[in-house]
């Protein structure tokens, strides 16, 4: 398979909650009023140390979006998706950026996010509001 090159981020720092491999800096944040499936998630200008799945377009609670699914690289686990086009023009702003779930990562002071069973959410996921 060959070596895996891992990016170290320095700063306020996510990370996956599985292997602490680091994904994202706080600075980075564009969002944080996004949910998912499994509660919070916070939308980023820019990602490190993930792999894409295929592209595939998914309704979401704003429209119709064509994205990817995101993987940690250090463990394989899903840790949200990127959004490659918007289709509706009040949405284009998403285009390019990624989304984390809150649940599957650990916070800049190491702190991990749980979800209740009345936070959860069902079905589609996409920003409430932004």
């Amino acid at each position: 398979m060959g070596r895996l090159f891992v990016l170290h981020l320095e700063g306020k720092i996510y990370s996956c909650k599985h292997c602490r491999t680091h994904l994202a800096l706080s600075e980075d944040i564009v969002s944080k009023s996004f949910h998912s499936r499994h509660g919070k998630a916070y939308l980023f200008s820019k990602v490190a140390n993930v792999s894409m799945g295929e592209k595939e377009d998914r309704q979401m609670m704003t429209g119709m979006h064509t994205v990817v699914d995101i993987f940690c690289v250090g463990c394989g686990s899903i840790v949200g998706w990127k959004y490659e086009s918007a289709h509706e023009k009040s949405q284009k702003y998403k285009e390019g950026k990624s989304v984390l779930e809150r649940f599957k990562l650990s916070g800049p002071d190491g702190s991990n996010y749980w979800v209740s069973s009345h936070d959860s959410h069902i079905g589609g996921s996409d920003a409430d509001d932004v």
